[in-house]
């Protein structure tokens, strides 16, 4: 026991203090060494394990019992010294050896446990590692991936694309604007012939700028080939495209009012085959009635929109229902779309319209518009004092038509050409219009002399103010009069009213052609602003409106 405590002074005597420090603190764990202080610490010596267990035992001796292994170590080591020196230092060299052979031993061991901990610590790392890269990372490292292949496929296609000539899309231009190129014109002829409708002959003399629009000669009857037995063509169509070629019916609102008339006729008599549908039957049915009614006159803004609509009506009927039920249906939504596109929306304009007209006004119209026409009598009927100033035009002269409704509503009215429009302009305090169609872009489309006035009026700064109901509005695009126009009768031009015209016998000079254009387009810097059953607006929210209704009923 005392030899055992002797041993342990030595050993503590010789430690460092960090060793010394461990041995006191037993319950404390061992921290783990880095690899980079194991090289520091091979030269140290280390306590070997228990060794502070052991010096903990002897710390809690009592203090006599100390005293006493005190004594009797400095007697032996006094016998010790009293002996041989040989033998003392043999001893003593031999316990060093041993105490040298035993630190080595514990060194070794403690180097292994230290290399063994670090590898520990790696691998508890690594798996912290790996699970933070499992949540984290990983999904970085993946869409840092995908991002990368998406850029390579970008660049790839544009290098294709750069490389490979673009192609235009092919402009699809409608066989209407096509009456130069003999192809579509022998289509359109074996299209029309297989649905039983008569041809025209077009016209011989034409402007060369115009070439592609169709003209018809005037001579020519529409009815002359046409088979009433086997053309199952209904009486009402007929007798409407008769009209629409000789004028009778006029006016975008009169043509679209009579349109809707006569389809419903059709619907009312039509009869559904065994083994098919109405709603796909019948629209077959429509197809030849309207290729009919354009070869008596082109089709107007205004009734390609209802055409559009009862096609979009029949389209939309419910299968299940009877015959009868889908005819009353059919008919009851004709009769609302007359009814709120036109009656209604007509009285909105004239309750706006007549807002704007003050007593003491001079107001200038140009030909005959409906809607302006409703808009000045309702004025004078409530009271408003004003007078009109009527400009009209060959060869139609429709202003002598709306000056005789105006002057039996008892309105003060005066008339003058379109050529002295310059003079009267000083006059007026505003100007009202009416329309055939509103285009996309805000061109106002309408009766021809229509920009000339309002090229005048805004040289004057006299505010133009167009009456037009949406129903008139059109997503086509246009800029000139030229791309898209109808051409009128060329022998209205010289037909002055009298028997025997000076140039009765214009065909007979062949360096002379006649040109009797019905439309013209007026850009939308030249309008103030467009009156609607929904409001006054500018020229540029055909869009927003188009859309506005589109989303509202599905259907513009």
């Amino acid at each position: 026991m005392l030899l055992y405590c002797d041993k342990m002074d030595s050993d503590d005597q010789g430690a460092t203090p960090s060793e010394t420090q461990k041995a006191k603190s037993p319950r404390q764990k061992t921290a783990k060494v880095k690899p980079e202080d194991q090289e520091g610490a091979e030269g140290t010596e280390k306590t070997p394990k228990g060794k502070g267990n052991k010096q903990q035992k002897c710390d809690a001796q009592p203090k006599k019992e100390k005293k006493e292994a005190t004594k009797t170590a400095d007697k032996a080591q006094s016998n010790k010294e009293k002996g041989k020196p040989g033998d003392a230092k043999q001893s003593n060299t031999e316990q060093k050896e041993k105490t040298k052979s035993g630190d080595a031993a514990q060194g070794n061991k403690e180097k292994k446990q230290a290399s063994k901990k670090p590898d520990d610590g790696e691998k508890e790392e690594s798996q912290g590692d790996a699970a933070q890269l499992s949540n984290a990372e990983l999904r970085r490292m993946r869409r840092e991936k995908q991002e990368a292949q998406r850029a390579a496929k970008e660049k790839a296609k544009t290098q294709v694309t750069a490389a490979a000539p673009k192609k235009e899309a092919p402009v699809r231009v409608p066989d209407s604007l096509k009456a130069d190129v003999p192809e579509t014109q022998k289509r359109v002829a074996k299209k029309l012939e297989k649905q039983q409708i008569p041809t025209r002959t077009s016209a011989q003399r034409k402007v060369r700028l115009f070439n592609h629009l169709q003209q018809y000669e005037k001579e020519v009857s529409l009815t002359q080939s046409l088979q009433f037995s086997s053309s199952g063509m209904h009486p009402a169509i007929i007798r409407l495209g008769l009209q629409y070629a000789e004028g009778v019916v006029s006016g975008s609102n009169a043509r679209c009012i009579a349109l809707l008339a006569a389809l419903k006729m059709v619907i009312q008599d039509y009869t559904t085959p065994p083994k098919e549908e109405l709603r796909r039957d019948l629209v077959t049915k429509i197809k030849p009635c309207i290729s009919f009614l354009n070869q008596c006159r082109p089709l107007s803004v205004s009734m390609g929109n209802a055409i559009k609509y009862v096609k979009w009506q029949i389209a939309h009927t419910e299968g299940s229902l009877s015959d009868a039920e889908a005819k009353r249906k059919l008919c009851e939504s004709i009769d609302d779309f007359l009814h709120e596109r036109i009656i209604v929306a007509a009285q909105a304009i004239s309750g706006e319209a007549r807002a704007k007209i003050s007593d003491g006004d001079v107001i200038l119209v140009y030909s005959c518009s409906s809607i302006v026409r409703k808009v000045l009598v309702d004025a004078h009927r409530h009271g408003k004092q004003f007078r009109v100033i009527v400009v009209d035009s060959r060869p139609r002269m429709e202003g002598k038509e709306c000056l005789r409704r105006l002057v039996k509503e008892g309105i003060q009215c005066s008339y003058v050409l379109i050529n002295a429009v310059s003079y009267v302009m000083t006059e007026a305090t505003k100007v009202f219009l009416g329309a055939h169609g509103l285009l996309a872009n805000g061109f106002l489309m309408s009766r021809v002399g229509t920009a000339l006035i309002s090229l005048i009026a805004k040289a004057s700064n006299v505010p133009v103010l167009v009456c037009c109901e949406t129903y008139k509005f059109c997503e086509r695009v246009q800029t000139d009069s030229f791309v898209f126009n109808e051409l009128g009768d060329p022998d209205d031009v010289v037909d002055i009213g009298k028997k025997s015209p000076y140039l009765w016998d214009w065909r007979d000079y062949g360096s002379l052609t006649l040109l009797n254009l019905v439309y013209d387009f007026t850009p939308p810097e030249f309008v103030s602003v467009v009156i609607t059953e929904l409001g006054m607006i500018p020229c540029t929210s055909v869009p927003v409106v188009l859309r506005m209704k589109q989303t509202e009923t599905g259907f513009t």
